[in-house]
Formats: structure tokens, C-alpha cells, sequence
């Protein structure tokens, strides 16, 4: 008696998967990173029937990349009608210093919404399970 036996391999079908992006630097070339980063997890879960959500939180010298002049705007934009599954957090503690220090309100793209401590958040959704990601 001969007994084959195949690997079995299992997938859970229509999973759902979180991942967190960290961006704390002032900088398009990391952003794009990000952003790309972003569209090929999400078009890689869709292509097996699973789904993602994504988040991206910014603070410190990252904020810059969620303000309206910001090199990577139109990106954010775009990416924002495509991938309804992606957020963008912004973090309330690095706004309030962002505006004392100019003296004025600051405005965001009006993709991001406000948290009130960007690491904070990051430390939520890693205990809620997220996979972090640092590029």
C-alpha cells in the first residue's frame, strides 16, 4: 500500500488584511515609496480575492506630505478615489506644534484625517494586529 501525500495549502478565501505605513520625513521620494508600496499590497490582495486596508500615518517632518503643498498631492488624490480602502492619519500632536510655531491653523489635503498622536496610532493598530511598515 502506497499513500500519497500532497501538501495541503490553505488559504483563507476573502481574508481581510491591515497594514500600517510609517512616514515621519519630509520627503516626495519616501512618500512615493509609500504610495507605491500602498498600490501594489492593494492590487496584490485583489488579485486573490482578499482584501486590504491600509493606513498611512504621518508625523514629525511627515505631516509635510499631507499638506496642500505638498509634492505629492495629486497622487494622494488620485490614489484616494482608486483605493477607497487606503486612509491617511495625521497626527493632531505634530499639527498643534506646525501652528503655534506659524502662528496660524494648519490646513491638510482633505484625504487625511486627524489623529491625536500619530505614534499612538501606530501603537493601536500594531495591538490590534496590523502589520507595520517602515520603508
Amino acid at each position: 500500500l502506497v499513500l500519497a501525500v500532497a501538501p495541503v495549502v490553505s488559504f483563507a478565501a476573502g481574508a481581510v488584511h491591515h497594514v500600517a505605513f510609517h512616514v515621519d520625513e519630509n520627503d516626495a521620494a519616501l512618500m512615493n515609496l509609500v504610495l507605491n508600496n500602498a498600490q501594489n499590497v492593494s492590487q496584490f490582495y485583489a488579485s486573490i480575492g482578499d482584501e486590504v486596508e491600509i493606513e498611512i500615518v504621518a508625523y514629525g517632518p511627515g505631516l509635510n506630505m499631507y499638506l496642500p503643498e505638498s509634492p505629492v498631492k495629486d497622487r494622494i488624490a488620485q490614489m484616494s478615489l482608486a483605493m477607497p480602502n487606503m486612509t491617511l492619519s495625521a497626527c493632531g500632536n505634530t499639527m498643534a506644534k506646525m501652528a503655534e510655531k506659524a502662528g496660524h491653523d494648519i490646513t491638510l489635503l482633505p484625504e487625511a484625517t486627524v489623529v491625536p498622536a500619530g505614534v499612538v496610532r501606530l501603537i493601536e493598530l500594531q495591538e490590534q494586529g496590523w502589520a507595520y511598515i517602515r520603508p
